[in-house]
């Protein structure tokens, strides 16, 4: 199924009679979702742009990189960096807008700017029944009513299928710098990482690979200003090393390319910096990445193991972003509740991404 106009997916969905899984471009197939595939690719293209209100609002199923193109050509970006997943899956296909936004997905940068839900403007999309609805708006000022916008960020088509999705764009940057240390234990790593992130020097990306031995620290913005924040930042870090400009690749951060091709289950794991180093020790992992100053582990493990098990008193949550086994972490009881009040309200019926979060 490929409807390719809202009101022919408001007849589909309304007219089904059985579960319907949800996809755009097919580029990350995550959780264990059932069904007849109703793909958005079709609703495809950009409606608005207006660079110098920072806005743009896209179709669903356009694809991320004629929006990257587009926003490019006016010195302009999608400042929350989303993750391209092919690579790591081993898919094909283009990633869309709006299965970026049904995901979530945000890349190093979120630790300084946010994730793609805190660019979110508004959204259009089709419920469960088949009703075309509308929250928010194509401004940033935009407060009325229920803030649906967030809420459909992250619910991966399980309350209704995205159709337009407004945002919020962000001016390139005049330069960026990397700069690195090397040979730091994981632990030593994430101790100079958190220091920089408590620090004025507003860095943009910091990850730490233990394979390669980098801790890497990302400075953008005007020459002058990065200048002056990369000599701070060798100062505050002297502790820890001599910090060395590196040419480095953050797309290989972000989308956890050397992860692809080798054997074993890929977790997405979300704690307290402060617990990043020992857990990722005792995971029992073949190799982990550190992101967002060690708020983002993603490791790489044994086929069927599951690293929930190792999480006891740790704070935190872990999605099985490649292998076979229960997806996303079991919620909570009192959030489960609220996820499955949410789900009845959308989706009464129950034929949206079905098991898609088992």
């Amino acid at each position: 199924m490929q409807p390719q106009s809202e009101t022919e997916l408001s007849k589909m969905i309304a007219d089904a009679t059985g579960p319907l899984r949800i996809m755009g471009g097919g580029t990350r197939p995550i959780g264990r979702a059932t069904g007849e595939a109703l793909s958005t690719t079709g609703l495809s293209g950009i409606t608005l742009h207006e660079p110098g209100a920072l806005t743009l609002v896209a179709k669903a199923g356009t694809p991320v990189a004629e929006i990257e193109s587009v926003l490019a050509a006016k010195n302009q970006r999608l400042a929350f960096e989303p993750m391209d997943h092919r690579t790591l899956m081993g898919t094909t296909g283009a990633p869309t807008i709006g299965g970026v936004v049904a995901a979530n997905v945000s890349g190093p940068r979120r630790i300084s700017v946010g994730a793609c839900r805190d660019f979110l403007l508004g959204v259009r999309f089709v419920d469960g029944a088949g009703n075309i609805i509308k929250n928010g708006g194509r401004v940033m000022k935009n407060v009325t009513g229920y803030d649906l916008v967030k809420l459909m960020a992250g619910a991966y088509g399980t309350l209704g299928v995205l159709t337009e999705v407004s945002f919020k764009v962000l001016p390139s940057v005049e330069a960026e710098v990397t700069l690195a240390l090397t040979g730091l234990d994981d632990a030593t790593a994430i101790k100079a990482m958190s220091a920089t992130l408590g620090s004025p020097y507003e860095v943009t990306g910091v990850a730490h690979n233990p394979e390669s031995g980098l801790t890497q620290f990302r400075l953008e913005g005007f020459d002058a200003s990065v200048a002056y924040r990369a000599d701070g930042l060798a100062k505050l870090l002297a502790p820890f090393g001599t910090l060395e400009h590196v040419i480095a690749d953050w797309a290989t951060v972000r989308d956890v390319t050397d992860f692809a091709g080798r054997a074993g289950d890929v977790w997405r794991i979300s704690v307290k910096p402060s617990d990043a180093a020992s857990f990722g020790a005792k995971i029992g992992a073949d190799a982990v990445r550190y992101d967002w100053g060690g708020g983002l582990i993603w490791a790489l493990c044994p086929t069927g193991t599951d690293v929930r098990a190792a999480m006891g008193e740790t704070t935190g949550h872990a999605t099985l972003i490649r292998g076979t086994g229960q997806t996303f972490h079991p919620e909570p009881a009192p959030l489960a509740a609220i996820s499955d009040g949410l789900r009845a309200k959308f989706d009464p019926r129950g034929i949206l991404n079905t098991g898609i979060m088992g």
